[in-house]
């Protein structure tokens, strides 16, 4: 078993909830000292973890907040998402927002955190999103962000190697305490675990999991990469189109 995170002082970007959650869990089982910080503190109380009221998309709020920090050794950039809208249903704006949370938040508090992390030789593991590398209609600005950030993480781990290893989780569908708002309930998630080649969504401990091992030394020599975490993908549609009028 891998123990090099016990001891080790972890911060997870809102944390307090659904993959968050899972993520700050994942760390805290594995030993580390995990804070989470969001706006908001969590319904249910994480197991092992801290929070702090930080509003990520506020920079003076956020170097304070990593200012004021002892040690560092693990930023994981989970804070994120956006609601369904289609581009020609707002303006650039409120687009704009999205891309503000979902990429210049996690910029901020990476540059914030950087003295701490070159001083530990730790790692930044972003969580990105499938949608950054596929169309993601109803959610545009959110992939693009998403695609945005991939490119950032490459980036920031070549500027800063070999202090600070740099990776992005690009996660799939997962199954959340707010899944039923994307799929519908039970029979809607159904449904759509059976797009899926293994079958079911993630759970925030599968997110957790992977999390982990990106910041632990069994991946020390892993930087810059992309780790799909989404159950093998999407089947492509143009599979089932063909075979439609086919005999099984």
């Amino acid at each position: 078993m891998d123990n090099s995170l016990r001891g080790k002082a972890v911060v997870v970007t809102g944390g307090t909830r659904g993959v968050g959650a899972g993520i700050a869990q994942a760390f805290a089982d594995a030993g580390a000292e995990v804070v989470v910080c969001a706006r908001r503190p969590p319904e249910v109380p994480l197991k092992g973890a801290e929070f702090a009221p930080v509003d990520l998309r506020e920079p003076d709020a956020v170097r304070a907040f990593f200012g004021a920090l002892p040690r560092l050794d693990v930023l994981v950039n989970n804070a994120g998402g956006g609601p369904y809208r289609r581009l020609a249903d707002a303006d650039a704006e409120r687009h704009a927002k999205v891309v503000e949370l979902n990429l210049l938040a996690p910029l901020t508090a990476s540059l914030a955190a950087y003295d701490h992390l070159r001083h530990a030789r730790g790692s930044v593991v972003m969580i990105g999103s499938v949608s950054g590398s596929r169309p993601s209609p109803g959610s545009a600005a959110y992939g693009a962000a998403k695609a945005g950030l991939e490119s950032l993480a490459r980036s920031m781990a070549v500027e800063w190697a070999p202090d600070v290893r740099v990776n992005t989780l690009v996660v799939g569908m997962v199954r959340t305490e707010l899944a039923h708002l994307h799929y519908g309930g039970d029979e809607g998630v159904e449904a759509v675990s059976r797009t899926v080649p293994l079958g079911r969504l993630a759970t925030p401990a599968d997110i957790g999991a992977a999390a982990v091992f990106l910041a632990s030394d069994a991946a020390a020599y892993i930087s810059g990469a992309s780790l799909l975490v989404h159950g093998g993908g999407e089947r492509p549609a143009f599979l089932d189109a063909a075979t439609a009028n086919k005999e099984t």
